[in-house]
């Protein structure tokens, strides 16, 4: 069937006052998450899009030493294939579980 794909683009940036390291400079990146193209997987798209407007999508965490961008709390597939353990589908459960997230 046919697919939504969405892109989140995260600008590099500092950090800002609420963050573990306020003023550190972090990396951002470009970030796809997958859909189906039917009504439950349009409606799971504008939610995620309303979280990532309003900052719930991603957060920033220190890989050696260097701030990075990474997915939050909201679980995103980023893959058609290997199944709910990486991020992919065929997961039944999925639109259900985040949506019931957002």
């Amino acid at each position: 069937g046919s697919a939504l794909r969405l892109l989140f683009k995260v600008l590099s940036s500092c950090s800002k006052v609420g963050h573990p390291r306020p003023g550190q400079p972090y990396k951002g990146g470009y970030f796809f998450a997958l859909l189906p193209d039917n009504r439950e997987g349009q409606k799971t798209a504008m939610l995620l899009k309303k979280a990532f407007e309003q900052g719930l999508t991603f957060q920033i965490k220190s890989y050696n030493g260097e701030e990075r961008v990474t997915w939050g709390l909201i679980p995103h597939k980023t893959s058609w294939h290997g199944g709910k353990a990486r991020n992919g589908y065929p997961d039944a459960q999925y639109l259900r579980e985040v949506c019931t997230v957002l």
